[in-house]
């Protein structure tokens, strides 16, 4: 069973050395993206004798990632493991990410912080900002997860294999989950325990959760293009033939159009009938997409 574990990497000298020293003992091999950095993290990591990929500026995560994917493809794994580089996540932790994958009881395992005492750790508002996403999350995923945006996970080679993520920000972690989702991959948690010294995220709250939002919006939308252009378009024609019917009987009782009415009749009937058409002619590019792939 061969064990590869990628590092994403953003100007973490400071603890690339330690990281690496402690993997590279439970790994076959470690992979590290270093992504723009304008520190030593490419130096160190390349000293230390393990797989360097170097992105000339910074991607984001979405776009170290990928690369990791990409590299663990080639290199033929039968394991990816994800682990950031901020120190946060115990080493001691990977054999109960990767347990389940092993004993082939899932495709893709998520390292949870909110399974046990390890939610008392995180920062109040990460905590909210976490959950709140994770909800929004939810309601593309068969599986319900308590940790959607955990960077601490383990891919079995079918997933590494068949994904191709291409979100470049925070919103990668999404993206994979509505993929591996739409392709009936097995999702499953396990309890990992999560190390916080001080701030050690870099990545800004808001900016964050705008990136995986936008990102579930848009692969909801790909993913199930009847549910989420449909849904609407039959609330806007209830919407649309309700003010019509009351625009009508305005007419038959006073003899004239009410203006208001009417327009928001007419409005909302059009949008009903550009929402319909989206998600017919969005299914069906879709569906010719995946039958292309498949062949």
């Amino acid at each position: 069973m061969k064990i590869i574990i990628g590092i994403p990497a953003f100007n973490e000298e400071k603890n690339i050395a330690s990281i690496i020293t402690k993997l590279v003992d439970v790994a076959d091999s470690v992979i590290v993206c270093n992504d723009g950095s304008t520190d030593l993290t490419s130096k160190i990591a390349e000293k230390m004798g393990v797989d360097v990929i170097n992105h000339e500026k910074n991607l984001g995560y979405g776009g170290a990632i990928r690369s990791i994917f990409l590299k663990a493809k080639e290199m033929d794994g039968d394991v990816l493991v994800t682990f950031d580089a901020d120190g946060q996540h115990r080493v001691e932790d990977i054999n109960n990410v990767i347990k389940p994958i092993i004993d082939q009881e899932a495709d893709l395992v998520i390292g949870s912080r909110f399974l046990d005492d390890s939610e008392k750790e995180i920062p109040q508002y990460r905590k909210v900002g976490i959950k709140v996403i994770t909800k929004i999350t939810n309601a593309s995923l068969k599986e319900k997860l308590t940790d959607s945006q955990s960077g601490f996970r383990a891919y079995s080679k079918k997933v590494v294999n068949e994904l191709n993520p291409s979100e470049l920000g925070m919103g990668i972690s999404t993206e994979i989950l509505i993929k591996s989702s739409s392709k009936n991959f097995k999702i499953v948690e396990v309890p990992i325990k999560i190390l916080y010294s001080g701030n050690t995220s870099t990545h800004n709250p808001v900016s964050h959760g705008s990136s995986v939002i936008l990102s579930t919006i848009k692969y909801t939308s790909i993913e199930h293009p009847l549910k989420f252009y449909g849904i609407p378009s039959m609330i806007f024609f209830v919407i649309g033939l309700s003010f019509t019917y009351a625009a009508t009987q305005y007419y038959a009782e006073i003899g004239r159009l009410n203006t208001n009415l009417t327009i928001v009749a007419a409005g909302t009937v059009l949008i009903a009938v550009v929402l319909l058409i989206t998600s017919i002619l969005l299914y069906s590019l879709v569906s010719v997409v995946r039958e292309n792939n498949s062949n």
